[in-house]
């Protein structure tokens, strides 16, 4: 029901949209409607004249509800909104006033911009005393309607509107707004509507709208201007900062790599007095360990426990990520037991990086125990455990085990994808099972599973085990079909299948092709190579590749100094072979026995070299005390 008041308005609005007298049989007909829709509200109206429908949503007898039941049975203009939403505003029915709201905004037929629905309410004020509350709140949800509609246009409208009305959008409602104009990535919008916010003096600025909008301008990498904004606000008394403020800053530099920048951070946070949360801990946690400092990583960990900062499974997870990462399978077994001691229950996440790490040292049993355990938790598996362990028994020379696993993996409703057909033929490569592991990738094939790149590099490696040279580059050739682009690794296993080939001109051909398309070769690019110009006896040759790869910064691995250890020692060039050994020691890397085969033959064919002279008829003459001494 109306009060006085609203029944006052509601006449002038009456008024207003019909200008003349009402006949009797207008009346009559307004009476028997709102009769028909109080004694049966759901039955349908037949069709009516507009000023028949302002007379029925005006009348005072009739409730709200029925006003809206009859409304939804016509095709009303944009008075009788006007008249309905004042109905509902006067009786506190706000969600189906913002129904209604958002109803007009984005239905077509009704073909009543925004523009329209201001201008109304506009003239109605004016002419017909509409209070201010009705109308500050009626602009508010528009206001609100319009921002999760993305019109963000009509939105600022509505806000400039108000505004120059003296009225007040709600600060919660401009927070929705900033929050569409981020989701849709519209960052320069975002930032001048909060400054249309700050300058209007009218919006309650939260620390909530402020940390929006640098995070905003964070994702962008714009840290700096951030930053700025931040203090501007803080300098101007406007809004004060929070701790999430500054994680959002923290985290920005962390994205950036911005080393200076995080520690500018913490200071800063230190000099306010703003004291880190379990957010600001994990940041910094996945920021040292991510720059491989997990040293720093643990400190902050043990930090958090001297303060008693309430852990959770996400800071957990990231400790037992990083050092299952860093091959210290030991230590993330470790916290893992102590999570479990706290109470905090491990997600999928935790173990299935723990999985990954005790696959990767070797421990299939660990992992088993831990897949169990997993399952006994309730703890959802899917399809990435059950690779991550097909992946571990590949590796580990498991293939029966693997294949076990993808038949439970299937039974379990999970289909086998790329990853999981990519590991077992690996896994079939490694133990020289190159048919079973072609027809592996066949099946993938055969059911639909598009191969990815290193789909294509196992059956690169299948055919170039096979001495299938020619098979191995037309597919290389044809990756572009199956919508897949070489990578470097496609390009290596052709380029060491040519190079023990001894076809060294091949492999060059592809080195400068594969930096042509802008990947850069590696160690293992000129490993290849130095190997196979070592095999056909031009080690000049491959020493000028070696320094040529040091020169790009490339540091050699053992394979590689193995490589030309071995192609100096054959031809007795001891002195340098043992010169590259040194070499080897100093950079921590472990020779092995084909290494200290290959010096022990140098000693021998450079004693053979040296000491080969002519004896006083001009024959040879051969010294082997040097080979005998050694």
């Amino acid at each position: 029901m109306c009060s006085s008041n609203s029944h006052k308005t509601l006449s002038k609005l009456l008024k207003k949209f019909t200008p003349f007298p009402p006949t009797p049989q207008h009346l009559q007909l307004t009476h028997t409607i709102t009769q028909h829709l109080l004694n049966t509200p759901h039955s349908p109206i037949p069709c009516i004249a507009p000023h028949v429908t302002y007379r029925v949503l005006s009348d005072p007898t009739l409730p709200p509800r029925s006003c809206f039941s009859f409304f939804h049975s016509l095709k009303p203009d944009l008075n009788a909104h006007l008249i309905l939403l004042y109905r509902l505003f006067s009786a506190q029915k706000f969600a189906p006033m913002k129904t209604l709201l958002n109803s007009l905004a984005t239905r077509v037929e009704s073909q009543h911009p925004i523009s329209e629905v201001v201008s109304l309410v506009d003239e109605c004020e004016r002419e017909c005393g509409l209070e201010p509350p009705f109308v500050g709140a009626l602009c508010d949800m528009l206001f609100r309607v319009c921002s999760d509609n993305q019109m963000f246009e009509e939105a600022v409208g509505v806000f400039d509107y108000a505004m120059g009305k003296g009225l007040v959008i709600e600060g919660r409602s401009c927070f929705v707004l900033l929050l569409a104009l981020k989701r849709c990535d519209k960052v320069e919008f975002c930032v001048r509507f909060f400054y249309r916010m700050v300058e209007s003096g009218k919006v309650d600025i939260s620390v909530q709208s402020l940390t929006l909008v640098v995070d905003v301008l964070c994702r962008r990498g714009e840290v700096e201007r951030g930053k700025g904004l931040m203090e501007e606000m803080a300098g101007r008394g406007i809004v004060r900062p929070n701790v999430f403020t500054y994680n959002t800053l923290l985290n920005g530099c962390v994205v950036g790599k911005d080393q200076k920048g995080v520690d500018e951070m913490l200071g800063l946070m230190e000099r306010e007095g703003v004291e880190p949360s379990l957010v600001t801990y994990t940041i910094l946690i996945e920021w040292y360990a991510s720059c491989g400092r997990i040293e720093e990583a643990e400190k902050v960990f043990e930090e958090m426990c001297k303060r008693n900062v309430e852990m959770d499974v996400y800071v957990y997870t990231s400790m037992i990520s990083w050092n299952c990462r860093v091959g210290n399978v030991r230590r993330a077994l470790a916290l893992f037991d102590e999570m479990s001691w706290r109470g905090i229950v491990p997600n999928a996440r935790t173990f299935g990086a723990l999985i990954s790490g005790v696959c990767k040292a070797g421990q299939m049993d660990a992992a088993e125990i831990l897949l169990e355990e997993m399952q006994s938790k309730g703890v959802d598996l899917n399809v990435v455990i059950f690779n991550t362990m097909i992946d571990g028994y590949c590796k580990n020379g498991m293939i029966d085990e693997a294949f076990k696993l993808q038949v439970i993996m299937e039974r379990k409703g999970f289909e086998a994808d790329v990853f999981t057909y990519s590991s077992l033929a690996s896994g079939l490569c490694k133990l020289q099972r190159y048919g079973e592991a072609k027809r592996t990738l066949d099946v993938m094939v055969e059911k639909g599973v598009a191969p990815n790149v290193v789909t294509c590099a196992t059956f690169i490696e299948i055919y170039c085990k096979e001495g299938d040279l020619a098979e191995a580059e037309r597919y290389l050739r044809n990756m572009k079909e199956k919508g897949v682009v070489p990578n470097i690794v496609t390009y290596n296993t052709l380029i060491d299948a040519y190079s023990k080939n001894e076809k060294l001109n091949r492999a060059r051909l592809l080195k400068a092709e594969m930096i042509e398309k802008g990947l850069l070769p590696d160690v293992f690019t000129y490993t290849s190579l130095i190997h196979g110009e070592c095999i056909v006896g031009r080690v000049d040759e491959a020493l000028k590749l070696f320094n040529e790869m040091l020169v790009k910064g490339i540091r050699g691995n053992m394979k590689t100094y193995t490589a030309i250890i071995s192609g100096l020692s054959k031809e007795g060039r001891a002195d340098e072979a043992f010169k590259l050994y040194d070499e080897m020691m100093r950079m921590g890397l472990t020779p092995d026995d084909r290494v200290y085969a290959a010096l022990v033959g140098s000693l021998h064919k450079s004693g053979f070299h040296t000491a080969e002279k002519q004896n006083e008829f001009g024959e040879p003459k051969i010294d082997t005390s040097g080979a005998l001494s050694f």
